[in-house]
């Protein structure tokens, strides 16, 4: 097991708990390592996200009407 250095309680359905025992068990890894890791990816998505906003922050925005407009008009729906 990775060195982990803060605990925390978690409470998960039973069927989910057990659904990430199993896989534990099948990755031959620990449940804290199983969230841990869970965790670090939901983390790094954010900041992929945050990342795109940022880079398209420059962009025009239109509005949703506006854009339901022009779909209409280039025959899109």
């Amino acid at each position: 097991m990775a060195t982990l250095s803060k605990r925390s309680t978690i409470y998960f359905d039973p069927d989910v708990h057990q659904a990430m025992k199993i896989k534990a068990a099948a990755s031959n890894s620990s449940l804290s390592e199983l969230i841990d890791e869970a965790a670090r990816l939901l983390m790094s998505e954010d900041e992929e996200d945050l990342q795109a906003i940022s880079d398209r922050v420059s962009e025009p925005s239109i509005s949703y009407e506006a854009l339901l407009k022009d779909l209409k008009q280039n025959g899109k729906i």
